[in-house]
């Protein structure tokens, strides 16, 4: 199979695109934005989501701590 460099180039640049996007979510989650690198392994990438959904975000916590400290 042979595969031209722009096709290459291509897909690069959509993986470099779909990296970007996903490095600030994961950032903005208190996570890790390298996380986002293991969005791009198929069927790993459903285990990140079902962690990133289920996990106990910072803001959360922030929120309960506050909500704890109003009498």
């Amino acid at each position: 199979m042979n595969r031209s460099p722009v096709a290459f180039l291509l897909i690069v640049i959509v993986l470099g695109l779909f990296v970007a996007i996903w490095w600030p979510i994961f950032k903005k989650t208190g996570n890790s934005g390298a996380l986002s690198l293991l969005m791009l392994v198929p069927l790993l990438n459903l285990l990140v989501l079902l962690f990133l959904a289920y996990s106990d975000w910072p803001v959360l916590k922030e929120v309960r701590a506050l909500r704890d400290r109003v009498p």
